[in-house]
């Protein structure tokens, strides 16, 4: 391939966010960065790496070696014209990618990549890493040109998703292609992404060795108790121990250091002091140890020495390949019987089950194996990710998306580093799996010490809501998400709404049909057999219950009377529950979990298996469980609709705009109605004319310029929102109407001179709706809806998504605020266009997901009639982009240097 252009001096620092940490295709990471100045003598000696074979298809001849002016031209570049990204892993260039400008818009794309490390997927992440640098210079496509034979490049392009056209000529294969984000090209960044995180936590659950650096032969220490717990879970694998002073450990060999091992290792997992982790991780990438489990304390969870430390350990472990669990944490579980891995601090090996566990903090998850083990839930396995700092649940989910052992996934979250990603990955996961998740800090948005998190502005109910949307089942309690858990590990998900509750208590009876009301579930049939009922009585109520068309659910209650064990409606409810088709849960004998006697024998060795019937202490607990479960399964059988299409929109011109008006600015800008007006018209978002005025004689010239029938109005936030002050005056149509208005509004209105008064044409009736959306530093956009008013306003009656949105999330919107009523005949009134809401809402969506440098949107008052919707008030503000959205166009690992709460 030619080379193009000049050495230029750099010109300038190149952003720092096209600097990253990224995973390769086996799970591996490495660092992608713009080139330096100071990286020729790594250029010297990546070069010599390279195969001649490789060097002759980059450049079309031998090439054996660079020239001293070939390694200048190659290493210093203005970071525009002329953009080159190299990835360094364990402080070796592996890897370049770079861009020349040839044209207007148009540049040359080449790669090199040494031959050991061809194959990992590194020619792909180059090119979505500078195809993203391109759209920021104004790159609008590339062209590279390559020997037919060199099939590997090739295939790299067109396996990129973009649209890619090519010609042969003199020898050569010319590729073109345009590198706007195509939907088809963010899909297969995804899938790949998909592949490396799951890769990458894969060999934590099935390793085929571990070494524990740190173990000790004292006891109550925790490295002979990591000790015990592998060698006593029965491990399929081989156990290595690690400690410099002591020649044996638990009648097991030790090892000075890790690289004394005679045979690979696939984990490690340390329990050393804070201080000493460095040296285990540098002492791990030299033996290639796959990843760690850092059980030790004293990083970001200590203070701010702490957060650097753990800054440091996250940096060096992923400079030379290494994914991290922890530190700080309580460690992995994989309770298959072909593995059988307990490399934590718990001493409960928790039975095989259904459910993949995973949680934040240590502490908290040693009580929670606990209680799997009382409850008889098993899992199939457990990840404790301590202070989070690399490994974080988004990874844990694309794993257990294929992993078939795992048929419900539990989470128990402290914080979520990138929501927008774990939203977009719990919506397809949830497509195929439950996903039941416990947040804590929901009140406070509070975040335990050591979580690398951005800050956040969104209001809880905006979280609640991206959990809704992503098909999350969210609960309140631990307690209630084992409910939830054990309910759609063991049963059938329902078909709807409809339950019937059998019981032999008339009191329970009732609770149990006063819960499911409000709850609202649908209590078709209640049977109430009688304090004598038999265990036949029991099984002919359940068989017409699960045999009547109009039942979707069952609700079994029993409390045995005197004298009596109950052993023989056991029978029946595990027999009954084998054979349903429609979930059957119970209150027995005020049992919690999965109890003995209603456990179906699993096949595979689970604790139990499915058509176990889970029973509770209260049948409000019940209850609310199923009712839970009836909601995920409504969201589950939804359409998968189409994302929301905006219409006749242009983007480039919205974008162009924005760019035109922050130019050289550095802080927030308040747009004037002009140019709000300009913004929202490139979305076909008609603002309703209005004319600022100062005085009653420009109210009279605006009023006659606009053909009369006006409005007097001002629009000042402090005086529109006060109930106790007249703000507007309606169908003006004379100088003597208008100067009465202007009286008595000005008489009104605490500062007229403040008032901002405008005059706009009388718009037609409907009820006034508001739709806002801002740009949050952790979610990204985020779009609101609602009545407008004060009293809406003080009651939070808000609905909340996340873009991009799909067409039943725009419906959905509009129907669950409590005020919805009013859009559809309430108390006889004419139903809106409840269509041009959904529309609207639809273009501020996409208007705010394509530019996030629009920092605030807010249309504050729409009509909504039944020809459609007016909007008459709007603001927005800009504000230049520092760092790129959490999920962007780019697959990288969350960013180590991001300030820590706390």
């Amino acid at each position: 391939m030619t080379e193009s252009g000049t050495p230029t001096e750099e010109i300038g620092p190149p952003p720092t966010h096209w600097e990253a940490d990224v995973l390769l295709r086996d799970g591996r990471t490495a660092h992608i960065r713009p080139i330096r100045s100071d990286d020729e003598q790594l250029m010297v000696e990546f070069y010599a790496r390279v195969s001649d074979e490789s060097k002759y298809y980059r450049f079309f001849s031998p090439m054996p070696k660079l020239s001293e002016r070939d390694v200048r031209r190659f290493t210093h570049v203005d970071h525009r014209e002329r953009v080159a990204l190299v990835m360094i892993l364990g402080g070796r260039m592996i890897a370049v990618g770079r861009f020349d400008v040839v044209r207007p818009s148009e540049a040359e794309v080449a790669f090199l990549v040494e031959d050991q490390h061809q194959g990992r997927g590194i020619g792909q992440l180059l090119l979505e890493h500078l195809a993203q640098a391109g759209r920021e210079r104004g790159v609008e496509r590339f062209v590279a040109e390559v020997l037919p034979d060199n099939s590997r490049m090739i295939q790299t392009f067109r396996d990129a998703g973009y649209r890619v056209a090519s010609e042969y000529a003199d020898g050569v294969v010319t590729l073109e292609f345009p590198i706007d984000p195509t939907d088809t090209a963010i899909g297969v960044m995804h899938d790949r992404e998909h592949v490396a995180e799951s890769a990458s936590i894969h060999r934590f659950f099935h390793p085929e060795s571990v070494a524990i650096i740190g173990a000790s032969r004292r006891q109550d220490t925790i490295g002979q108790l990591l000790v015990r717990n592998l060698v006593t879970a029965d491990f399929t694998g081989r156990v290595y121990v690690v400690n410099p002073s002591a020649t044996a450990v638990s009648g097991m060999p030790a090892y000075k250091s890790v690289n004394e091992i005679p045979d690979d290792v696939d984990v490690a997992i340390v329990a050393v002091p804070a201080e000493a982790v460095t040296d285990v991780v540098l002492d791990c990438a030299a033996k290639g140890v796959h990843g760690l489990i850092v059980i030790s304390s004293g990083f970001a969870e200590t203070g701010e020495e702490g957060r650097h430390r753990q800054r440091h350990l996250v940096g060096l472990s992923r400079s030379y390949g290494l994914r991290l669990i922890g530190p700080n944490c309580l460690g992995v579980i994989n309770t298959d019987p072909g593995v059988s891995v307990n490399a934590s601090l718990s001493s409960v090996m928790p039975a095989r089950g259904r459910a993949g566990f995973f949680c934040q903090s240590g502490a908290l998850g040693s009580a929670i194996l606990e209680k799997v083990k009382n409850r008889g839930l098993g899992i199939s396995t457990f990840v404790s990710a301590g202070n989070r700092a690399d490994v974080s649940g988004n990874d844990l989910l694309q794993y257990w998306e294929e992993d078939e052992a795992t048929e419900v996934v539990m989470m128990y979250l402290e914080s979520i580093g990138n929501p927008r990603k774990f939203s977009r990955i719990a919506r397809r996961v949830s497509m195929r799996k439950p996903i039941v998740a416990v947040r804590s800090g929901r009140t406070t948005q509070g975040v335990p010490m050591g979580h690398t998190v951005r800050q956040i502005s969104a209001p809880q109910a905006a979280v609640d809501a991206m959990f809704r949307q992503a098909g999350i089942i969210q609960v309140d309690t631990l307690e209630d998400m084992f409910d939830v858990a054990q309910l759609l590990a063991h049963q059938p998900l329902p078909r709807g709404r409809r339950v019937a509750i059998v019981g032999n208590s008339d009191a329970l009876g009732l609770l149990a049909a006063d819960a499911a009301s409000a709850v609202g579930l649908l209590v078709n049939r209640s049977v109430a057999l009688g304090s004598d009922a038999t265990a036949e009585d029991f099984e002919d109520a359940l068989d017409e219950a699960i045999d009547d068309p109009d039942i979707d659910s069952v609700i079994a209650v029993y409390i045995p009377p005197l004298n009596v064990s109950g052993d023989e409606v056991a029978n029946v409810l595990a027999a009954v529950g084998e054979q349903s088709d429609k979930p059957l849960v119970s209150s027995f004998l005020g049992a919690e979990g999965i109890p003995e006697l209603l456990r179906v024998p699993d096949v595979a060795g689970s604790t139990a298996g499915r058509g176990s019937v889970p029973s509770y202490p209260a049948v409000e607990a019940a209850v609310r469980a199923l009712a839970l479960v009836v909601e995920y399964a409504v969201w589950l059988r939804a359409p998968d609709s189409l994302p929301s299409d905006p219409g006749d929109v242009q983007p480039a011109v919205a974008r162009q705009m924005v760019q035109r008006l922050l130019v050289d600015r550095q802080e927030e800008v308040q747009l004037d109605r002009d140019q709000v007006t300009e913004l929202l018209a490139s979305y076909n978002i008609d603002l309703w004319p209005a004319v600022p005025i100062s005085s009653l004689k420009e109210a009279n010239a605006a009023a006659k310029r606009l053909g009369w029938d006006v409005v007097l109005k001002a629009t000042r936030e402090s005086v529109r929102e006060r109930p106790d002050a007249q703000h507007v005056w309606r169908n003006i149509d004379s100088t003597t109407e208008m100067k009465e208005a202007w009286g008595t509004l000005n008489g009104m209105v605490p500062d007229p001179a403040d008032a901002a008064f405008v005059v706009q044409k009388t718009a037609p009736a409907g009820v006034p709706v508001s739709i806002r959306s801002f740009e949050d530093p952790l979610f990204g956009p985020v779009v609101s809806f609602g009545i407008s008013g004060p009293i809406v306003e003080l009651l939070g009656d808000w609905s909340y998504r996340i873009p991009p949105l799909r067409e039943h999330d725009v419906a959905a919107m509009v129907r669950e605020v409590k005020s919805s009523p009013l859009l559809f005949g309430y108390r006889g009134a004419e139903p809106v266009d409840i269509g041009s809401i959904e529309r609207l809402i639809t273009k501020v969506a996409h208007l705010q997901n394509d530019l996030p440098e629009v920092s605030a949107l807010e249309l504050s008052l729409a009509l909504a009639g039944v020809d459609g919707v007016t909007v008459l008030t709007a603001a927005a503000r800009l504000a230049p982009v520092r760092d790129p959205r959490p999920d962007s166009l780019v697959r990288r690992l969350p960013d180590v240097t991001l300030t820590l709460p706390g």
